[in-house]
């Protein structure tokens, strides 16, 4: 496996650092779009350039010159905030169709919940309305029961009598405010059913569309934050983008370190394998079958061809 890992962390910088670039070459193209082609020929070169930069800095470190190595750590390094800004460009243009659709949304949910508030004020005032009328239907009502005139006759009787006038106003306005009553609980039932249909059309447009399931969590994540959908998402993008290109450049250095020590192993274990068998060929007059391998002597002959690469090496 230690063998093999060296090429792992190759692939894997590499299939970082293109992935990296894909996205950095089409968003820094979508920025410059009236020369796009120029832009992404422009942007793979610098990318390729950056990588092998990066790997002659770390091969070559002790033995050029400061100002080169400081003018190639800067170019890496002004590279790698090219790469990281080109893919901002790329996702936050991703994220913008997505932000339309969202806005898109909002706009006909708030054009709902607007019909909504509508029909709930006429509503209260439909009830206001109705308690005012049901309590003049009682007075009136009450009115026909009093309606009583009491007079004495010629021969000095106490008649008890009502009033046909009377009666007769007070049975037209009952009639006219029962009706009015009437057609208020019919407005009513008809704005409570437009208020429920409302209410339906708001939850299927929340829970079935495409844009609400794309970002549910993300409008989670901004409602615990007590911040914008946008402010997170642009955070997120941040986040991501620092350990994107930088990432790729860290592993290419350390696939760059892996293969130096394996090949300054290389070099060392048969060299020591040898002084062991030439030792044995002293003390035995046959070779040894399996030659074991000295780990002091293997440090010591890394330390004299690289002393900045000193570690302990522990044979299988």
């Amino acid at each position: 496996m230690k063998h093999i890992f060296p090429y792992v962390v190759l692939s894997a910088s590499i299939g970082l650092a293109g992935t990296a670039a894909y996205y950095s070459v089409f968003g820094l193209s979508k920025l410059f779009s009236a020369q796009a082609t120029a832009v992404i020929v422009m942007a793979s070169i610098l990318e390729v350039s950056k990588l092998i930069t990066a790997s002659y800095l770390h091969q070559q470190w002790t033995s050029i010159s400061a100002l080169l190595k400081s003018y190639l750590v800067t170019a890496v390094f002004i590279l790698m905030c090219i790469t990281s800004l080109g893919i901002y460009g790329f996702l936050v243009s991703a994220y913008q169709e997505t932000a339309y659709k969202l806005k898109n949304q909002e706009s006909e949910l708030s054009v709902l919940q607007l019909k909504k508030e509508r029909y709930q004020i006429a509503t209260n005032d439909i009830r206001t309305e109705k308690e005012s009328l049901n309590k003049n239907i009682t007075k009136l009502t009450s009115g026909l029961s009093n309606n009583v005139i009491q007079y004495t006759n010629v021969d000095g009787e106490v008649i008890t009598t009502t009033s046909s006038a009377t009666r007769r106003v007070l049975e037209k306005q009952l009639n006219q405010t029962t009706s009015r009553r009437d057609t208020l609980y019919s407005r009513e039932i008809a704005y409570s059913d437009s208020v429920s249909n409302l209410d339906q059309q708001m939850l299927k447009i929340q829970t079935e569309s495409e844009v609400s399931a794309e970002v549910g969590p993300i409008k989670y994540v901004a409602q615990r934050l007590n911040q914008s959908v946008d402010s997170v998402v642009n955070w997120f993008i941040l986040l991501f983008i620092f350990v994107f290109d930088p990432l790729a450049v860290m592993l290419l250095i350390a696939a760059n370190r892996l293969f130096k020590t394996k090949d300054l192993l290389s070099e060392v274990i048969p060299e020591v394998v040898e002084e062991e068998s030439q030792a044995d060929r002293v003390k035995a007059p046959t070779p040894p079958t399996s030659p074991t391998l000295d780990e002091k002597k293997i440090e010591i002959r890394l330390e004299e061809k690289q002393p900045k690469y000193k570690r302990v090496i522990r044979s299988d």
